[in-house]
């Protein structure tokens, strides 16, 4: 609007030049003096290159035919205006006493340029004319006040370039309808343009058009729609320097005609769960840039979130903070189960292959963002939150979605989920499950019903790649899982493998389990597991193998063992192989694992015997060693004792008793030998 007024106060001279030939007086002549005297006194060149004519009817006025207004200097984007006439009507009246008041002026299929250089400069700030220190009434040039009864632009097109921001826009068939009948009063404008085949409308009023241009703060409303959607504020804003408060309000039900308005063409981005799209609350722009919103309530269907938002301006990138809450939200309407009379989409699993097509993350370049979320229970489709608190971080095209708490099914979740796009786009996270009710947790989120228990569950994951495809070949990390105090519902596996009966699954049978545990590894987008184990009071399953991701295929090994004579320990191991694309496995018994699993029991049955017949041969190998060596050193071996202990315990008693007998020989203190009896 500000650029309209600077256009009406332009052709002031061209008035002048109308009323003027009216009286018979040269109105070309006159009019090229008038634009060589707007030209000293502005810089700009005007140039009129076809005739001037005089209007009685039905105000009095002119007629000027190819008006041409320079761009300002350093400009090569050609003229600012260049219009195929112009028609200007005053009050005769106004103008006898000092006054301007137009009260028709109406430019045709004008072309318009406005350009701001570098620095931030308009051109539509002239030299001389709307200075920042004339008043805004009586230019410095001694232009008269200036009233407006009605200003009209048909048929424009209008090109918007801003060299700082980098942008270039071009906008066609722009219709104007501008009015201020009283200069230091308010002003009313309504504004029609058209852009990639969609038509968008502005209607405005401000409260004091000249209050406005000398840097007073005055009262603001306006409405901008296209065809689905509509924006409005109604507040007071302020040009020097710029600032505005006042409330917001959206309303969509479409957004595609509005994002085409604004150069962006493609398919509907707002899906149907999400109509209406509102959002409204309390805006200040303040002097420094900064947009500011509270007390900001947004609507996505039937959600309303809470918001209070920061957005600065004052580093490499915009930088949003603040907090965003709800009390509930219902999600169901975004997911496959959300609409049950819906048909779910099919999913992108189960072999045939995950989605090719490239991701464009370029949007997490957009800003910088610490925006803290705090949510009530949340249904999401798949499955239910009591509570979410968490955070969402971006920083240099980095996305973290922090989850300080989320509580669900009697249990924990805690984590953070990672989206990197500095280098080329990774993914990542580390989440920590912990004492989850299993069995309502399967039933929303995978509709099974055959699980029951707590779980704990440890999960790192890293994947590169441009599409969900190459994400989910690249994927590495590890994870672990301990389900304690569980049971499997509708499979008694103990009494299958007993009686080898598959009358055994169904309704009313279980398997109940002490522990469920395991832990994993992911490389190249292949899962890894060598220690899965089941341990119940009367079977146990082992199970080792891969599941390669990228491909949807597995290829793994269970095999559950069952005790058949507690007194011996006699166990049924019955191994099983699961194999193929996990959307249609085949389950098949491992015979080569039965094979070699008997060969196995039996080579260690004949080892222990051989093991025993050894032992047995030894034992009498020994035992006759043992007899010929007591035989011939006249030794005996008492229990406990070895062959060499008792040998050397014979030497022993053998030398102290020819000691003994050699001492008592020869001594002075032995006995005399008793004489003879007589005869």
């Amino acid at each position: 609007m500000r650029w309209i007024v600077r256009l009406i106060g332009l052709v002031v001279i061209l008035v002048l030049v109308a009323v003027a030939a009216i009286f018979l007086i040269p109105t070309e002549r006159i009019a090229n003096l008038a634009a060589r005297q707007f030209e000293a006194a502005t810089g700009r060149a005007l140039t009129i290159s076809g005739s001037v004519s005089p209007t009685i009817w039905p105000s009095l006025g002119a007629r000027i035919d190819g008006v041409t207004l320079a761009n300002m200097a350093g400009s090569d984007a050609g003229p600012m205006l260049v219009a195929q006439s112009v028609d200007v009507g005053v009050g005769l009246s106004a103008l006898i006493g000092g006054d301007l008041a137009v009260q028709r002026f109406e430019v045709n299929q004008p072309q318009i340029i406005l350009e701001r250089d570098a620095s931030g400069r308009g051109n539509w700030v002239f030299d001389g004319l709307g200075a920042a220190d004339a008043d805004p009434v009586q230019t410095s040039g001694g232009m008269p006040a200036i009233s407006l009864d009605r200003a009209v632009i048909t048929g424009a097109s209008l090109r918007y370039i801003d060299h700082a921001a980098g942008t270039d826009i071009t906008i066609d068939g722009v219709d104007i309808d501008l009015t201020m009948p009283d200069a230091a009063g308010p002003a009313n404008l309504s504004m029609t343009a058209q852009r990639g085949g969609q038509q968008g409308r502005i209607e405005a009023s401000v409260g004091s058009v000249v209050g406005l241009l000398a840097g007073d703060v005055v009262a603001i409303s306006a409405t901008l729609g296209a065809e689905g959607s509509e924006a409005s504020f109604n507040g007071r804003a302020g040009l020097q320097p710029l600032a505005a408060e006042g409330r917001i309000e959206l309303t969509a039900s479409r957004l595609a005609p509005a994002l085409a308005l604004a150069g962006i063409s493609g398919a509907e981005p707002l899906p149907e769960a999400a109509r209406p799209l509102s959002a409204g609350g309390q805006v200040t722009l303040a002097p420094a840039g900064s947009v500011h919103l509270r007390s900001g309530v947004i609507g996505v269907g039937s959600n309303r979130i809470n918001a209070a938002l920061d957005l600065t301006f004052d580093g490499d990138r915009p930088n949003l903070t603040g907090e965003i809450g709800a009390d509930t939200l219902d999600l169901r309407a975004f997911t496959a189960g959300g609409d049950a009379e819906a048909p779910a989409a099919p999913a992108q699993t189960g072999g045939t292959g995950w989605p090719s097509d490239r991701i464009d993350a370029s949007a997490l370049a957009l800003l910088d963002a610490r925006v803290g979320l705090t949510l009530g229970p949340v249904q999401t489709g798949i499955a239910d939150l009591d509570a979410v608190r968490g955070a969402l971080v971006i920083d240099r095209s980095r996305m973290v979605l922090e989850l300080a708490e989320v509580r669900a099914f009697e249990g924990t979740l805690a984590g953070e989920l990672v989206a990197n796009n500095r280098s080329g786009l990774s993914v990542g996270g580390v989440m920590r499950l912990r004492d989850v009710q299993l069995l309502p947790l399967l039933e929303q989120a995978a509709d099974f019903e055959r699980l029951a228990g707590l779980a704990s569950l440890d999960v790192q994951f890293l994947g590169s790649g441009q599409s969900v495809d190459a994400i989910m070949h690249s994927l590495s990390g590890a994870g672990r899982w301990d389900f304690t105090a569980g049971e499997i519902i509708g499979f008694d596996l103990a009494g299958m493998l007993r009686n080898l009966d598959m009358s055994y699954v169904g309704e009313g049978n279980r398997t109940v389990f002490e522990s469920l545990t395991g832990s994993y590894t992911m490389q190249g987008g292949v899962l890894s597991n060598e220690d899965m184990a089941l341990d119940a009071s009367v079977v146990t399953v082992a199970g080792n193998g891969t599941i390669d991701l990228g491909e949807q295929t597995m290829e793994y090994r269970v095999t559950p063992e069952a005790m058949r004579d507690a007194d011996t320990g006699e166990a049924l191991r019955v191994p099983l192989l699961i194999t193929g694309p996990w959307a249609a496995p085949r389950f098949r018994l491992d015979i080569e694992g039965i094979a070699e699993q008997r060969l196995e029991e039996e080579r260690a049955r004949l080892e222990a015997r051989a093991r025993e017949e050894a032992d047995r041969l030894e034992a009498e190998a020994r035992a006759r060693v043992q007899q010929r060596i007591e035989d011939e050193l006249d030794i005996t071996v008492e229990d406990g004792q070895s062959i060499e202990d008792a040998a050397r315990q014979g030497l022993e008693d053998e030398v102290r008793s020819r000691l003994e007998r050699l001492l008592g020989g020869g001594g002075d203190t032995a006995p005399a030998p008793e004489a003879a009896p007589a005869e």
